[in-house]
This record gives C-alpha cells, sequence and structure tokens, in this order.
C-alpha cells in the first residue's frame, strides 16, 4: 500500500465506497449513531448510477412512488415525483436533494476512489489508501491519504461497472464512442447523426425508444432480442399520490409483504396457474397484466417464474404483441424472444417495437454472424459495412462482482477478494465475507436485490448493517466475522433459490454469462424478499448466529 501517510492515517470509525442512494443512507444512519464516517465516490457528485447513466430516455422501471426513501417522513411527504416512472434528471436531483436535506455533502469526498483496502490484524482495523485519481495530475500525489477503519462499506451498487466488449478496431474508429452506462455530464447532441446501438437490453431499449425521432439513421446491433412490456408512463396521477401519503407507512408495510419489495397495489399475489384456466381466460388475463403494464405482467399467474410449460405461454403472448405491433415481418422475427420470458431482466418500455416501423430504424441480428470489426467510418458484420458517425455501447454491466473484484481488496492473512472469488461469489446473507472482518457489501451477490426493488433493499441493508456496527461496539469487541460454514450454507441457498426457477434456462447477467471468462454462477438469490428479510432478522435476534465476535 502507497500513499502519503507522513502524518498517519485518518482515524474512522466507518468508511464507505459509492455515494449513491446506499452510501448516502449509510452515512445519515452511521451519524445518527455518533460514528465518525466518511464517503468516498470517483464522481464529481452524488447519485451512483443515476449519475452515470444519463442517455437519453434513461428511466427507473419500479413506479417512484416506491422506487424512493421510505425512512424519513417528511422526505416522502414532501418529495413530488412528477412522472408513474421518474426519468434519470428527476432521480438524480432527488439524489442531491437527500445529501442537502441531511447535510451529508460535508462527509463526502468526491472524485476520490478507494485505490486499496487491506485488513490489518494487530489493530483490527481496514487500511485504506484513497487516491484523488480523477483530479488533475499535478495534485494526485497530494490527494492521496489513507484513512484507518473499523468498519468498511461497500456501496458501490450491483450494476456500477460498465462492460465494455473488446471489438476489435474500436480504438480506430473516427466517430465518437459512448456507453449508456458512463454518459458524458456534458450535453450530447446526436440530432442528424447515423447512430449505431449494440445491445438490447434494458438500456438499449430505453436508448433507442429515445433517440430514434431524432438521429438520421439508427442501426441497432441485436444479439439477443428482448422481452419488453409497456410502461404506460406519464405524469403522475395526483389521486394516487395523495392516497398513497394519506398511508405512506402503511403502503411501505404492505410493499413489504410483495415478493419483489413492491407493488402492494399493483400486483397483487394471483393463486392461480396459468394452466388451470382455458385459453380464452389465460389471453384475457394476460391482455390486463398487459394493460397494467410494468413487472406486473409476470405475476399475470402464479408460476410463469417456476413452470416452463407456463412461461411459454406468456413469452408466445409477447411474441404475439410484437408481431402485432411491428408491420414488417422479418424485422418482427428477430425482435421475437426465443428464450423464457424473466430469465434475463424484463425491460420496461415506452414504445421500442414500434420504433422499428421509423424507415431510418434498421435491425442487425449479430446472433449468428457477429461483428467482425470496428471500422474508422464503421461496423462491419460479414462482409457488409455499417456506416456511422456516433457508435453506442448499451452493453450494460459487469453486475454484482465487478466493481468489488476491480479494488485491492485483501482480509485475513493477505487473502485478495480475487483470490477469494475465484471461482464465483461467497459470502453470507448477501452481507458479509468470511476472512473479511469487519466488512459488509450493499446489494451485492447473494442477496435479492436483482429482484427487488432496489431503494428497499438499499434500506434494508443499511438498517440491518447500522444494528450490527451498535451491537459490536456496545458488546465492547472489535471485530465481527461471518463464518466459512455458515457462508458455504449461504451459498448453497442462493444455488437451491434458483433450482426451481426459469433464471437458470438462458445465458444472463445474473450468470455473469455477459462477460467473457467469468465464472458461471447464479450471483442473486430468487428466495423472494419477504423470506430473505425474515432470515436476516432471524440471525440478528438470535445473536448473530454465523458470525463471530471478538
Amino acid at each position: 500500500m502507497s500513499g502519503d501517510a507522513s502524518a498517519g492515517p485518518a482515524l474512522l470509525d466507518l468508511l464507505v465506497v459509492g455515494a449513491g442512494f446506499a452510501g448516502l443512507y449509510m452515512l445519515h444512519k452511521a451519524r445518527q449513531q455518533g460514528l465518525s464516517a466518511l464517503v468516498v465516490d470517483a464522481a464529481p457528485g452524488v447519485g451512483g448510477t443515476w449519475r452515470h447513466n444519463r442517455y437519453p430516455g434513461a428511466r427507473v422501471d419500479i413506479q417512484s412512488l416506491e422506487y424512493s426513501y421510505g425512512f424519513d417522513e417528511g422526505l416522502q411527504q414532501d418529495w413530488h415525483w412528477t412522472e408513474r416512472y421518474a426519468g434519470q434528471p428527476e432521480l438524480l436531483a432527488y439524489a442531491e436533494h437527500v445529501a442537502e436535506r441531511f447535510a451529508l455533502r460535508d462527509g463526502i469526498r468526491l472524485r476520490s476512489r478507494l485505490r486499496s483496502a487491506h485488513f490489518d490484524e494487530g489493530s483490527q482495523r481496514w487500511l485504506a489508501e484513497v487516491q484523488g485519481d480523477a483530479e488533475p495530475a499535478a495534485v494526485r500525489a497530494a490527494a492521496s491519504r489513507i484513512y484507518s477503519a473499523q468498519f468498511l462499506v461497500l456501496a458501490t451498487g450491483p450494476l456500477s461497472t460498465p462492460n465494455r466488449p473488446p471489438f476489435e478496431g474500436l480504438e480506430k474508429f473516427a466517430g465518437q464512442v459512448l456507453h449508456t452506462a458512463a454518459w458524458p455530464e456534458q450535453p450530447i447532441d446526436l440530432r442528424g447523426q447515423r447512430v449505431g446501438v449494440v445491445g438490447t437490453g434494458s438500456s438499449g431499449v430505453q436508448l433507442v425508444t429515445a433517440i430514434a425521432p431524432q438521429v438520421a439513421s439508427l442501426t441497432v446491433f441485436q444479439r439477443t432480442a428482448a422481452y419488453a412490456v409497456p410502461a404506460h408512463n406519464g405524469p403522475l396521477d395526483g389521486a394516487l399520490e395523495a392516497r398513497v401519503k394519506a398511508d405512506y407507512a402503511g403502503f411501505r408495510q404492505r410493499n413489504l409483504r410483495m415478493r419483489g419489495g413492491f407493488g402492494c397495489d399493483t400486483m397483487a399475489p394471483k393463486p392461480v396457474s396459468a394452466l388451470s384456466v382455458d385459453a380464452v381466460q389465460r389471453e384475457q388475463v394476460f391482455e390486463a397484466g398487459w394493460r397494467q403494464g410494468g413487472f406486473a405482467f409476470l405475476g399475470a399467474f402464479n408460476d410463469l417464474l417456476t413452470s416452463e410449460a407456463a412461461n411459454a405461454l406468456a413469452a408466445e403472448f409477447v411474441r404475439g404483441k410484437i408481431r402485432q405491433t411491428v408491420r414488417d415481418p422479418a424485422t418482427a422475427e428477430l425482435l421475437c424472444p426465443q428464450q423464457m420470458i424473466g430469465c434475463k431482466r424484463l425491460c420496461v418500455d415506452t414504445g421500442y417495437y414500434a420504433s422499428f416501423n421509423q424507415p431510418h430504424v434498421q435491425l442487425v441480428d449479430v446472433s449468428r454472424q457477429p461483428i467482425t470489426e470496428v471500422t474508422p467510418t464503421g461496423v462491419r458484420v460479414g462482409d457488409q459495412q455499417h456506416a456511422l458517425d456516433t457508435l453506442v455501447l448499451a452493453t450494460g454491466f459487469d453486475a454484482m462482482t465487478g466493481s468489488l473484484m476491480r479494488i485491492d481488496l485483501r482480509g485475513r492473512g493477505g487473502q485478495t477478494i480475487q483470490q477469494k472469488w475465484a471461482a464465483g461469489p461467497l459470502n453470507y446473507l448477501g452481507l458479509a465475507i468470511a476472512g473479511f472482518p469487519n466488512l459488509f457489501s450493499i446489494a451485492g451477490p447473494g442477496s435479492t436485490s436483482a429482484f427487488t426493488n432496489g431503494l428497499r433493499s438499499i434500506e434494508h441493508h443499511v438498517e440491518w448493517i447500522s444494528d450490527c456496527l451498535a451491537h459490536v461496539r456496545r458488546s465492547g469487541q472489535r471485530c465481527i466475522e461471518a463464518s466459512l460454514s455458515a457462508e458455504a450454507a449461504w451459498v448453497a441457498r442462493v444455488n437451491e433459490a434458483a433450482q426451481s426457477t426459469v433464471y437458470l434456462g438462458c445465458n444472463s447477467w445474473y450468470l455473469g454469462a455477459n462477460i467473457a471468462g467469468k465464472p458461471r454462477v447464479f450471483m442473486p438469490l430468487a428466495a423472494g424478499f419477504p423470506s430473505y428479510v425474515k432470515q436476516c432478522a432471524d440471525v440478528a435476534q438470535q445473536g448473530y448466529t454465523g458470525f463471530a465476535v471478538a
């Protein structure tokens, strides 16, 4: 570990990495407990994923009234969302408002990256080097600082490290290359340009829909067709907002009983199998889910994510909608996904399929014949050259583990996180890692965060971690660490939960399948938010079983 430590390390109770929604709330809770805490983030401002993912069309896929903090009644009463599904500018403004409202900015060091964090077994503390590597080179050395923290919380987010495929010739492209997950802060004007988009996950679907009316030509390079259900987005209904705010606490509690931590008013559990009704009834239920929009569609019946036969019926219904929407039959068939619906994250859209009815929008199938190379003037697929001014990589993330695996993170005995996770992520409760004492991660692998309301998962993790830190400090001990046996049992639990679902039925970022060389391990817990919350609560109530406190 390098850095200027001539004055000795700065002492902290808690160091938090990441100034998104998780880091902001973690800092707030730490201050309520009287802890000395610091948040570091390489970005120039707060907001995390909602700062970096500022591409045209970026918005949340869970309704705004639910994708928001519930820890402060005044905040949730005062803040007014303008749309059913908030867009990126509004979500970023919300994060900045929270930082101001709770006076958090003086506890956040921006433009600063965690270079390394090593657990010192003598002091039982984390020694972390933070470097201002986003600042001018002349002041980088002076900006490097060593911190000694009792606790380390990684609030780096499950979807925060961009996946940049190594296309041959990419560095020679004469136009601009953009990535949806690292969109420039300065305005980007795509009007009148020939634009290519690689990728058709959620980011690609949103981007294509937003820019199609602006550009001179749009070429979409699709490897795997996406299932997209309508969002039916629009201005937030005032009567709905008033009704929710009249009993926000009750609304939040009802959502806690939902499998995904949201949707209590729109996704009431259906105790009916898609296989138990006739074709006419089934079509009516699917149509009602389509009109409702959003993730409610996957809740139309109770077995769409557990029965391949039921899932196939839902998938064919969506394919029928695509064929009805897209006028060119050949393009429509290319847009029809063949994998099970829901085994990749469902996209929530505002006109994606209809975008391909515009004469200047072209779909290029790269599933059988992949991109050959990026040339100075465009993209070559086989023998065909597609001329472009701008190339956008909507290629998603090195999900769940990507951010942590890029840190020089070392636990007991100098074991690195890269060694620990060489065959896939190992942890307990999705919160703690054996051999890495006093370290916690928020919304990472082994938790339900990939399948839940992200804000509610963050609040649950932050509150659990805060209670755990208080427990350690009350006990007069210095260290808490997950046991290897508890970790092994939890990883087995994660694997077991996935077996009864359709999630293993296709290659997805849930399995790390979008990253070359990444272990194919199912990373999130597919057990449902209520049961996960109960398991975490039981561990705490039983004196933190599975942990050793010393």
